[in-house]
């Protein structure tokens, strides 16, 4: 079947877009159709409760057809180059065979929710490869929704024959942590000079590096790079790293010129070698697939709370009572539970 040809679809709504059954929807993606994959995307980022049951089973299906790939979450602060360096580290990819996935986390979007085309032009040379997927992870304002959001895209991309996944985070602050929680290696982009030498140690974001690279190492920025990669090598001689197997790297590269970057995907396969016959690759995974689980149930039953009719209208109320201080919050907890018959009452328990 042609990449962009549609499966056979249900009949949607009059003058709509046709609905595609589940099976329609697997068969598609499994069989590299674009159309398909962006629309079971859509229906994985709705907050609809129909669509997320879908969404959910769709996930299930196609789960036996994911892991394979091998998922690079990459970071930085704005201004480092992450863009230019995706861009060109994606045509080195696909130039040796590879199908590059690129997944953009950015909790900061409230108002536009991430941008499409804000994506494509600043990798315009990747958005327009057939073997490259560019989709940025929409967001209501909370990060775990995004990350949630993103979990599910990865299973889908990856399904779809998408051997690399990077996953890279706009925003600032929690998204390493929470890219760092789905990935198999997460790469921390630093520049050299501008006071922001060895800030990273303060943030945390060094003790979640597999590898740090000080981008822009070019032209005047030549030397002072080369000075701050030995900086963070000694910064990370004192540090214990993440893994027995694995001391992270640093190295200098230019996105602009592509200096460096063959050198960087070589450590990231050595880097999957190494955690793959060590079998920490597995328990990392396995871990993370454990932690999404646990994240999603919190999700589900802050929603259940919202939408059980017996805290509709009590829980604001237990919410300012706990602000003012009238209420402690684990008394507000028992409460809630008891309301949602998930404990005993306290009289039923005496």
């Amino acid at each position: 079947m042609s990449s962009d040809r549609l499966p056979a679809a249900s009949p949607g709504r009059p003058g709509g877009r046709p609905t595609l059954s589940l099976e329609a929807l697997a068969e598609g993606i499994r069989s590299g159709s674009r159309a398909v994959l962006a629309q079971a995307i859509t229906l994985v980022e709705s907050s609809h409760p129909a669509h997320q049951a879908r969404a959910r089973a769709l996930v299930q299906m196609l789960l036996p057809e994911t892991g394979k790939a091998w998922r690079v979450g990459i970071t930085g602060v704005p201004g480092v180059g992450k863009s230019t360096t995706i861009d060109q580290l994606g045509m080195n990819l696909i130039a040796t065979g590879h199908r590059v996935a690129v997944l953009a986390v950015d909790p900061t979007s409230r108002r536009t929710g991430g941008s499409i085309l804000g994506d494509k032009t600043r990798m315009q040379r990747l958005s327009q490869e057939r073997s490259a997927f560019i989709r940025p992870s929409p967001t209501s304002g909370t990060l775990g929704g995004v990350a949630r959001r993103t979990r599910e895209t990865m299973t889908l991309v990856e399904a779809a024959g998408f051997d690399v996944v990077i996953v890279e985070t706009v925003g600032v602050g929690q998204s390493e942590t929470a890219v760092s929680e789905m990935v198999d290696f997460f790469l921390v982009l630093l520049l050299a000079g501008g006071g922001d030498d060895l800030q990273g140690i303060k943030k945390g974001i060094i003790e979640l590096a597999d590898m740090i690279a000080i981008n822009k190492s070019d032209g005047a920025n030549t030397e002072p790079a080369t000075r701050a990669a030995a900086e963070y090598r000694g910064a990370l001689n004192i540090l214990t790293p993440a893994s027995p197997s694995w001391q992270p790297p640093v190295l200098t590269i230019s996105g602009r010129d592509n200096r460096g970057l063959y050198q960087l995907w070589e450590r990231i396969e050595e880097h999957a070698r190494i955690m793959t016959a060590s079998g920490e690759r597995d328990v990392r995974r396995r871990r993370q697939a454990v932690s999404w689980m646990r994240e999603m149930l919190t999700d589900r039953l802050i929603e259940t709370v919202r939408a059980t009719p017996t805290l509709a209208q009590r829980l604001p109320e237990i919410e300012a009572e706990v602000a003012a201080g009238r209420l402690a919050p684990s008394v507000a907890v028992e409460e809630i539970l008891e309301r949602l018959a998930i404990v005993p009452a306290q009289a039923e328990r005496a």
